[in-house]
């Protein structure tokens, strides 16, 4: 491939990433050419001046036609600049689900890879799910949801459902010491964009009435916890979980606290130093059946 093939080829290829790029790429390949401002100015018909400003970015693209003679004297493959102006002048909303859709496309084409080298190599689903691979796959190709109108929509997520109602279960949680985003059920949940997020069933009536027995409330570990969130508390002994309101303290030593506060005051609170709790996680909506 000449120099000057893979010039034209990297600037088509910058075209689509940079919305400003115009200016720019004008000047890179004037300059790649070896040709004057003053020089090039004369054999389009404008002045120096205005070329100068169109390349510092003061100045909007030019006319298709003054294009036009910028890529016969440049010697650059023809439409490349003008592709560059043409995308410049797209509003940014089409740009950014222009971007949006090649990005999703590039990922739906690697998922399919992924698939068939599996297949190939005799690695199940459920292996491949359980690893995290298929995940990260599948949420490059909806990282932040679909654009309509002025809304953005998230697509609905399977969310792991991490502990299932027996007989005599405690009257908490429990996590069961499921790996993350691995469960025996899986529940899908619009509006929530974190891979990591979880579900877990109320067992018990410690947060009545604002959750019920069977309600299943869906938490998002990358959410910001504010105190007086109601979160999946998870202790540092014995891996014990449960789901009440917490409250961040501080003692009369100037310690660190954590209240964890039913919402049914037939059960009384308990407060512990910050680092007996190994993780903290917000609750972002329920599910409940109807009947």
């Amino acid at each position: 491939m000449s120099t000057k093939q893979r010039t034209d080829q990297e600037i088509a290829s910058l075209s689509k990433l940079r919305a400003d790029a115009f200016g720019d790429q004008l000047r890179e390949l004037r300059r790649f050419r070896g040709v004057s401002l003053s020089e090039l100015a004369v054999r389009v018909g404008c002045t120096p001046s205005y070329l100068s400003a169109i390349e510092c970015g003061k100045k909007t693209p030019p006319a298709d036609a003054l294009i036009i003679r910028l890529e016969h004297e440049l010697g650059t493959e023809k439409g490349v600049l003008l592709g560059i102006a043409q995308w410049e002048q797209t509003p940014g909303p089409i740009r950014a689900n222009y971007r949006s859709l090649q990005e999703q496309d590039a990922s739906a084409k690697q998922l399919a890879r992924l698939l068939t080298q599996s297949a190939h190599d005799g690695t199940s689903l459920d292996d491949l799910f359980a690893s995290g691979v298929l995940q990260r796959a599948i949420d490059k190709i909806d990282p932040h949801g679909v654009t309509e109108g002025t809304h953005q929509v998230r697509l609905n997520r399977q969310v792991p459902l991490i502990n299932k109602v027996t007989a005599g279960y405690p009257a908490d949680f429990t996590d069961m010491d499921y790996p993350a985003r691995v469960a025996d059920e899986y529940i899908r949940t619009p509006d929530l964009n974190d891979p990591d997020a979880f579900a877990a069933r109320v067992v018990g009536d410690s947060m009545h009435p604002n959750y019920l027995e069977g309600d299943i409330v869906v938490f998002s570990p990358a959410k910001t916890i504010a105190s007086g969130a109601d979160c999946f508390v998870r202790f540092e002994r014995d891996a014990e979980s449960t789901f009440k309101r917490v409250y961040f303290e501080t003692n009369e030593e100037g310690d660190e606290m954590i209240r964890i506060q039913p919402i049914n005051n037939a059960y009384p609170p308990r407060t512990v130093p910050r680092e007996e709790i190994a993780g903290l996680y917000a609750g972002v909506s329920v599910i409940r059946s109807i009947g």
